[in-house]
């Protein structure tokens, strides 16, 4: 009787037991940061493994995309935080780089309207219409204070 030929392993887990259950924190932590490098270091998984998941199996793409508008949501919402209690500094003293996250937000707004469409059933235009609005409400806010800052000087 032929024996069946073992799948060959490779990359850095070549030989080496892999973790099956890594996929649930991967998913928390890529909502939580929404940065595929560290969501696989905390899971404990190289990004690369992910990523071949993530072509391979199209219920974790899914879910890997839900963990991406999650992502998303927590960084509209910090910043929208940060702007109503004035909260204009880093926990290391540095000034919050709001710049930064309107660019991510707008980047990314396509790619978040049209899950949110799969996921609403509402289309994807008037999805990306109310991200829109919501980030020029938070680009006016982050204006007026720049404003405000530069008459207190």
């Amino acid at each position: 009787m032929a024996r069946a030929k073992e799948r060959q392993r490779y990359g850095k887990n070549k030989g080496k037991a892999i973790n099956t259950r890594w996929r649930e924190a991967f998913l928390e932590a890529l909502a939580q940061t929404s940065n595929v490098t560290k969501a696989a270091k905390l899971a404990g998984v190289e990004s690369s493994q992910a990523y071949r998941e993530r072509r391979e199996k199209p219920t974790f793409y899914e879910k890997w995309q839900q963990a991406l508008c999650e992502g998303y949501d927590h960084l509209e919402l910090e910043v929208l935080r940060r702007l109503r209690e004035g909260d204009f500094l880093t926990t290391d003293g540095n000034k919050y780089d709001f710049a930064s996250a309107l660019r991510v937000l707008a980047a990314h707004r396509d790619s978040v309207a049209r899950t949110r469409a799969q996921r609403g059933n509402a289309s994807v235009a008037e999805i990306r219409a109310s991200i829109d609005r919501k980030v020029e409400e938070i680009r006016q806010r982050v204006v007026a204070r720049e404003r405000a800052e530069g008459k207190e000087r």
